[in-house]
């Protein structure tokens, strides 16, 4: 005897079941093509969180945060991830759609929370698109400078002296739009290309750094604690200081702490992997593997990073702008430091790719059911890719990119990133409650004791960000909320489904009651 999905609710918190999210990626017109395996996820998830995090915030923190101790820093922060990782392993092999954490809240907690988390990594993935790619630019005219080209100075960006147009970033982002219009498996086949060579890279650093440890270099391991200097008012304290006058500390065991909410960045992107989803040809299995498989891998080489580096230069001496290449260049030999700014370059494009084709995949799904405009869920009749909302949000970033100077606002991609996991994180304990007959390739150990641990780590790093960041947050999301109110609630194709004559008394905003 089958165990039949429970009816839909009404209201703001109507979920969307598993079976009709399924159902619907079965409609020609707006089915994406099956075509990765574990091995192209997992190469995803590598290709995506290795960036500018292990290239640069490895010399920051060390310098200004934790010492040595950098590398446990990187440890708690691949913890944080781990326990998210887990839940979205849950859900992408139980929900194999498109669509990462806005489809599991749809499915688990109700419309609103899922159109607020879709909106969020919406703004999460552009920003992080962008911010890459500038980053990308800025290590190319590097790169040229050595060789002797150089741009017109008003083609280097806004944060060049005399710039207003960055032109490569602007270019970097239009390739990456033809490419994923063109399809996932070719996609795939460059990013694996670029991830053998990025991570080729990121090897050479940790086997060629051992030869030049100096042991002296890791006294003391946990540097005695400092307390930062005061200045900078509200919108540059944590937030945690902010809502309970805890004082925050530089170094020492806290200061390990503070380190991680900022090497978290260098984890973001795991959670694309999950995007995928619907565009795997096995994700019962593949996806839990693509999801913890990158994110393993990637700590393993962080951790071993910050190992090298720390042993290579006295943490006090570290370069905050480009502390892997700067390491070699102090110990005599800059062929290294070459190399290392050839593999950051490189290996930042296939971020900026990932980046891209998870926030088309999102903006994509939330397409689909209605709450924006069924016109970008249509998908290529030739490549099966969504290419509607990937031209539109190519152009956009591009132009971001290319125009704006958004240094300060790259938090903002950690503070979303981190609230994705929250919504994750709940989501898999109502689901295990609600539809406790659904088949689970992949189950969450330890529920709930796991996904609470994620929400505490995920709510313990978002405190530590700025207050800023949280205000800019906060106007993000009450616009968001403001466009669903709108346009979304009114042209939801589950709104209409459950307000039809077949409803019933579920119709209606019965949850508000």
């Amino acid at each position: 005897m089958s165990i039949s999905p429970p009816p839909p609710r009404g209201g703001l918190f109507r979920t969307k079941t598993v079976e009709q999210s399924i159902r619907d990626t079965e409609e020609p017109e707006h089915a994406l093509k099956k075509s990765l395996s574990a091995w192209d996820l997992t190469v995803f998830g590598v290709g995506v969180i290795i960036g500018t995090g292990i290239f640069v915030l490895t010399g920051k923190v060390a310098k200004e945060n934790a010492g040595p101790a950098t590398a446990l820093a990187f440890v708690a922060a691949g913890i944080v991830c781990a326990l998210a990782a887990l839940c979205y392993a849950e859900f992408a092999s139980t929900v194999p759609v498109a669509g990462s954490a806005y489809t599991f809240a749809y499915a688990s907690i109700g419309e609103l929370p899922a159109w607020i988390i879709g909106w969020d990594l919406v703004l999460e993935f552009a920003l992080g698109t962008a911010v890459v790619a500038v980053g990308w630019s800025g290590y190319v005219r590097s790169l040229m400078d050595n060789i002797g080209w150089h741009l017109p100075a008003a083609f280097e960006g806004p944060d060049a002296p005399g710039g207003t147009f960055d032109i490569l970033a602007f270019i970097l982002v239009l390739v990456l739009t033809v490419i994923l219009v063109l399809g996932m498996k070719l996609s795939a086949r460059i990013t694996a290309v670029v991830v053998a060579l990025k991570v080729t890279v990121v090897m050479i650093v940790i086997v060629a750094g051992l030869f030049f440890i100096v042991g002296d270099n890791y006294k003391p391991f946990i540097p005695d604690p400092v307390t930062p200097a005061a200045g900078g008012g509200w919108e540059t304290a944590p937030m945690i200081q902010l809502m309970f006058g805890y004082e925050p500390t530089n170094f020492g065991v806290m200061g390990i702490f503070t380190a991680a909410s900022i090497v978290f960045f260098a984890f973001i992107g795991f959670d694309v992997v999950a995007t995928a989803a619907e565009e795997t040809k096995l994700p019962q299995k593949d996806m839990p593997r693509g999801i913890l498989g990158s994110l393993l891998i990637c700590t393993v080489l962080y951790v071993a990073v910050a190992l090298v580096v720390t042993g290579m230069q006295h943490y006090t001496k570290l370069s905050v702008s480009a502390p892997l290449a700067d390491a070699f260049k102090d110990v005599g030999h800059p062929f290294y430091a070459g190399v290392i700014s050839f593999g950051a370059a490189v290996g930042l494009t296939t971020v900026c790719l990932i980046l891209l084709l998870g926030q088309t995949r999102v903006f994509f799904a939330m397409s689909r059911d209605g709450l924006l405009p069924r016109f970008f869920s249509v998908t290529h009749p030739k490549f099966r890719t969504p290419y509607r909302p990937t031209i539109l949000l190519g152009v956009v970033i591009a132009v971001v990119a290319g125009f704006t100077s958004i240094n300060e606002l790259a938090t903002l991609v950690n503070i979303g990133t981190l609230f994705a996991f929250v919504v994750v994180a709940f989501g898999v304990m109502v689901l295990r409650r609600t539809r406790p007959d659904l088949h689970r390739a992949f189950r969450t150990p330890w529920v709930p004791v796991l996904p609470i641990l994620s929400i505490a780590a995920s709510l313990w790093l978002m405190l530590n960000l700025p207050g800023e960041t949280w205000l800019r947050f906060g106007v993000w999301m009450l616009i968001g909320i403001v466009m669903y109110a709108v346009y979304g609630r009114g042209h939801s194709r589950l709104g209409a489904a459950t307000a039809g004559p077949t409803a019933g008394p579920t119709a209606g905003d019965s949850d508000l009651k």
